[in-house]
């Protein structure tokens, strides 16, 4: 029969060795030190460290104002676009909404086309030789030909229609809120969402958009503001002041910026707002 053993006497028993864990953990930590400071940390962790870096500031502008236009007073101006030497405007309101093209030196409405009563136009964006036109709440986005302004086709979606332009590969499209939506022309499908940031924070309110050189440009709603926006990160690179254009006179008749518009072979932009006297042909500088 085996003999039985007795445990140790508690006085007798080696105590653990504590010391030896903690030398353990230093020195994996020291190298885990050693690992980032080399490069060799994970992946994940090197993200951490980009995202909270604090955001670049956006750079000021202000507008420089080459020349003014007239413009029909009468026009609630959504999406303004320049092609071929002549604006192409989208106006809102219901019962009112229209698609226009315009002689920018005189203002003068050459050709128009009206929409049903029901439909509160919105932005405009030209794709070839046709016209996207959306609607504010109808979900509907309407497209015409670039000649003669004949009905083409209906896209539906959901949610708000507010802004509209073409990068020449997708359109992007803002609903008023910071998220611009990148949609395939031919479907009217979405692509992807990017989501605004102005000096790291959402930005809301985007409505007519412009697509420059591989930037958007766009207004926002109920301010004197436009953005310069980054299509890949979402984060706005500029803020131009476009503050007292109008007269105090003018401004009482007047409502909120809105609209712009580039002219390549002159390099300025054309903006306008709703029920403006005016179109100003301008330019984006430095503040002072």
């Amino acid at each position: 029969m085996a003999k039985k053993v007795d445990p140790e006497p508690a006085a007798e028993r080696r105590p653990f060795p504590w010391w030896l864990v903690l030398a353990i953990g230093a020195v994996v930590g020291l190298v885990a030190v050693v690992r980032i400071s080399n490069g060799d940390a994970r992946e994940d962790e090197v993200q951490d460290v980009v995202m909270d870096a604090p955001p670049a500031r956006a750079e000021r502008l202000r507008v420089e104002v080459v020349a003014r236009h007239p413009h029909d007073r009468s026009a609630f101006t959504q999406g303004l676009l320049w092609h071929d030497g002549h604006l192409y405007e989208s106006t809102g309101m219901r019962g009112r909404s229209t698609l226009r093209r315009v002689a920018l030196e005189t203002g003068e409405v050459l050709q128009q086309r009206s929409l049903e009563r029901r439909l509160f136009a919105e932005g405009l964006a030209r794709v070839g030789d046709r016209l996207y036109q959306l609607t504010w709440t109808a979900g509907e986005a309407h497209v015409w030909t670039l000649d003669g302004f004949e009905h083409r086709r209906t896209f539906e979606y959901e949610g708000e229609g507010w802004g509209l332009c073409h990068d020449g590969t997708h359109l992007v499209m803002s609903d008023g809120s910071d998220r611009l939506t990148v949609r395939d022309p031919e479907t009217f499908q979405v692509s992807r969402v990017v989501r605004v940031r102005l000096d790291g924070r959402p930005l809301d309110q985007l409505n007519e958009l412009e697509c420059v050189d591989g930037v958007i440009w766009a207004n926002v709603w109920q301010s004197d503001e436009i953005v310069r926006i980054d299509p890949e990160s979402g984060r706005v690179t500029a803020v131009v002041d476009a503050s007292g254009l109008l007269s105090v006179d003018e401004r009482w008749e007047a409502d909120v910026l809105n609209g712009i518009a580039w002219i390549p072979e002159r390099e300025r932009f054309v903006i306008t707002g709703k029920y403006w006297p005016h179109l100003f042909e301008v330019r984006f500088v430095a503040a002072d």
